[in-house]
């Protein structure tokens, strides 16, 4: 990790470094193909939704199909609770998500790309579609063979998984398909689609005006460069920060807490709550607990089985119902820890509930049912006496 951990309030990415904002994509475009992967790839970027995939690696397999169309799209189904920087980023600097969608259609040959737009940001339709237009209007000027095309969500939390994402934009109900294959192979109408989310978009482009070498001096060779994080909770002061990854979560409740941080909830509701005793141990990054993007602090004065029971209870209404571990396994998390705190199951059952989130997180479908098992486990491993009286 770099000495002396860099917190600046929104930085780079809200930051213009160039005089007109289409002179990323200016500059983009004199680069080959082979050069834009290079970067990408020498970067260390990872997809900043939480899934982690190389962004080159993803880019380049889309490249690789033989099909008679492609798609680039964007997740803007930005649906964690306790995550609103997509939000930001769309509403600030447009330009660098599409000038990056744009980076990607030229590697990959796609003519068409589409922003799924959640349905609960519907309020930013209107300005979004008037940078859309106008960036449209830039890609006829230079003769740039690609448009970019916004579709509204439905308010599904699941959508914000990519294949279910697909099914939406296509019309059906939102579900999880069975992978393989994968979006570069088969994904928006069976045709291969590159599919990143607003800040990895954002972030690309940052790269390919920067140089990827430069780009991964920053974090850790593990976790490589800065992520923004959506900061709530007990916090004197929430907000979206740009971080370089690789700090401990000690470094970041000592900049972030209000002195009497007791968990920090890392990645959302999917996220594990992480105990104070942890605090030192824990790294913010792929080498410890990687996260979207979402970091809520909790002190002293707040109660770790009704933190769970929300998040139960958020699960259980948000499961699409598509598979039984999910849908039968949220409903009887939620029963069950209600039932041990009232008295009628033996504080014992809650090992039993520990057993059932790890059966769902290797035999449910989407990452929904599958990350479930974050905030229960850590919340009976390291808050048992909460959840029993």
């Amino acid at each position: 990790m770099n000495d002396g951990i860099k917190i600046n309030r929104i930085d780079s990415i809200f930051k213009d470094y160039v005089d007109n904002k289409f002179d990323y994509l200016k500059k983009i475009m004199t680069m080959s193909n082979e050069e834009i992967i290079k970067n990408l790839t020498e970067s260390g970027l990872k997809g900043r939704g939480g899934a982690g995939f190389p962004t080159g690696s993803k880019w380049k397999f889309a490249a690789e199909q033989s099909s008679d169309e492609k798609f680039v799209v964007c997740n803007a189904d930005e649906g964690e609770p306790g995550t609103f920087k997509d939000k930001e980023i769309l509403l600030k600097v447009p330009h660098k998500v599409l000038t990056g969608m744009t980076a990607c259609s030229k590697v990959t040959g796609a003519k068409k790309g589409y922003i799924y737009l959640r349905w609960e940001y519907k309020f930013m339709k209107n300005d979004l579609q008037k940078s859309v237009d106008e960036f449209n209007e830039e890609l006829e000027k230079m003769k740039i063979d690609f448009k970019i095309y916004i579709v509204l969500g439905a308010g599904a939390y699941v959508c914000g998984e990519e294949s279910a994402l697909f099914d939406s934009m296509e019309g059906m109900r939102g579900e999880p398909r069975n992978k393989p294959p994968f979006p570069t192979e088969s994904g928006f109408m069976g045709k291969p689609t590159v599919i990143n989310n607003v800040e990895t978009f954002a972030t690309s482009t940052m790269i390919l005006s920067f140089g990827g070498v430069n780009y991964a001096k920053l974090g850790t060779d593990v976790s490589h460069g800065s992520k923004l994080f959506s900061i709530s909770g007990d916090t004197a002061i929430p907000g979206i920060y740009e971080l370089e990854l690789g700090m401990t979560l000690h470094d970041f409740v000592e900049k972030f807490g209000d002195g009497d941080t007791k968990a920090v909830s890392v990645g959302g509701v999917s996220g594990a709550l992480v105990p104070r005793k942890k605090f030192k141990d824990t790294i913010i990054g792929w080498e410890g607990v990687p996260t979207g993007g979402a970091m809520i602090l909790f002190n002293s004065t707040r109660s770790i089985y009704r933190i769970l029971h929300n998040y139960l209870e958020f699960f259980e209404e948000e499961s699409c119902g598509q598979c039984t571990p999910c849908r039968i396994g949220c409903q009887q998390l939620k029963k069950g820890i209600e039932a041990v705190k009232k008295g009628e199951e033996d504080p014992s059952y809650l090992d039993t509930l520990a057993s059932l989130s790890k059966v769902m997180n290797v035999s449910a479908k989407c990452g929904l049912g599958q990350s479930v098992m974050n905030p229960v486990l850590s919340a009976v491993n390291n808050f048992r006496e909460e959840l029993i009286y």
